[in-house]
């Protein structure tokens, strides 16, 4: 199925006004006081919308974890009965302009990223790295511990990384991911460098913060040097506040991909609403005690990062990933080659040193995607039925949501 002509030119804009994209973080705020719509019983979670009876597994006790954390509920019971009776309301993340990590919960308390995009002024939202403890809320947990590295979050860590970002006037992400890519990471899987490159360009508000005797300091610098992912959550909102610009009458390209405890999604940017498919196609490397039957489908929108030639599209800068998810160094090279198939172009920021600083491929096209079979990598971390991450990991989107957006271009746009 060759690209229909008429989705040429909306394809080379959509994919221009992605590339064109400059995003800033400028803030971190609780998610109440920033997110448009928010409200103080609305809790977010990956994946296109559904209604709360259909979330199940490690996705729905991680809602009623965030209910529980929010002080929305004392118990389970009585978080299950709120969403029920709709005195708790769920929400979709991406209608709200956020992307979740996995699970993806989000509730009023939570701070949260706030990227600008200064070339089309649309803003995007992330929340906050929990920590490297594999029990995480994200990862479909919720305990005395999950509790108090969430109150850590919002009473130690945030306050000072948002005060050094306004300080800062802001810092712009985009040269930041360019030049972590060129040090090993492909900024969604691997961000050990894009880390400490970020806790660099805060260091000298945080050296006058320290000078001032603004609490928690010290902790959070020790949080920034121990923990190589935090800075995954401030890709994510780079890559959504990228992608939001590529929406295009007549485009083609993908500006949105994401999962559920249901199944697999994206969405185009010619088009309205998602285009639901099967669970992802999946191989991994699981952690020490865990077997291939543990593995779980509770949501995920890292994989906003692909959309925009991140992760999985710049597979090639990361070979260290290897030892992490599995595989070979040869065949994430072959795999991110065979990206190039089916995007509208290259990069012109984000570029791989070992293919000759070629620019990541960039602008999924649904309609290359179905004539080449090829289906769009992800790297991603690999979820237990019983909470928390098991693994790490490759999955490829399943190829009838693509089926399902190239039907309902043709009917909106004709043949």
């Amino acid at each position: 199925m060759v690209t229909p002509t008429a989705a040429l030119e909306p394809n080379a804009t959509s994919f221009a006004q992605l590339d064109a994209a400059d995003p800033w973080v400028v803030d971190v705020r609780p998610a109440r006081e920033v997110i448009p719509g928010y409200h103080d019983r609305l809790v977010l979670t990956s994946g296109a919308p559904m209604p709360w009876g259909e979330y199940t597994g490690g996705q729905r006790e991680a809602l009623i974890g965030g209910a529980r954390f929010e002080g929305l509920a004392a118990d389970r019971e009585s978080a299950i009965a709120g969403f029920e009776s709709g005195a708790i309301e769920v929400g979709a993340c991406q209608d709200y302009g956020a992307v979740g990590s996995l699970a993806g919960i989000y509730t009023a308390s939570m701070p949260v990223f706030v990227v600008e995009n200064r070339d089309r002024g649309n803003v995007a939202f992330c929340n906050f790295y929990e920590g490297k403890e594999p029990r995480r809320l994200n990862y479909g947990c919720y305990d005395e511990g999950v509790h108090e590295r969430l109150d850590h979050v919002n009473s130690v860590l945030a306050p000072v990384v948002g005060e050094a970002i306004r300080r800062q006037g802001g810092i712009a992400l985009k040269p930041l991911i360019a030049k972590a890519l060129r040090m090993g990471d492909e900024a969604h899987s691997r961000n050990a460098a894009a880390s400490v490159l970020f806790a660099r360009e805060i260091l000298p508000s945080v050296l006058t913060m320290t000078e001032e005797g603004f609490p928690g300091v010290r902790e959070t610098m020790l949080h920034l040097a121990e923990n190589d992912y935090f800075f995954l959550r401030l890709s994510m909102a780079a890559a959504k506040a990228s992608a939001d610009a590529m929406v295009t009458e007549g485009s083609s390209l993908v500006c949105a991909m994401a999962f559920s405890c249901r199944g697999f999604a994206i969405k185009v940017a010619g088009l309205d609403g998602w285009f639901e498919g099967s669970p992802p196609l999946h191989e991994g490397k699981l952690f020490p005690g865990h077997s291939e039957d543990e593995i779980t489908w509770m949501g995920g929108e890292s994989t906003i990062t692909e959309t925009v030639g991140l992760g999985g599209f710049a597979q090639a800068c990361a070979l260290s990933l290897q030892n992490y998810q599995g595989g070979s160094a040869e065949s994430m090279i072959e795999r991110n080659r065979t990206m190039y198939d089916i995007v509208q172009g290259d990069n012109g920021s984000y570029r791989i040193p070992l293919f000759a600083f070629r620019g990541t491929p960039t602008g999924i096209d649904i309609f290359k995607v179905i004539e080449t079979g090829v289906l769009p990598v992800m790297d991603v971390g690999l979820a237990g039925r019983d909470g928390g991450q098991i693994g790490a990991g490759i999955i490829r989107a399943p190829l009838d949501c693509f089926e399902s957006a190239a039907a309902a271009w043709h009917d909106r746009y004709g043949a």
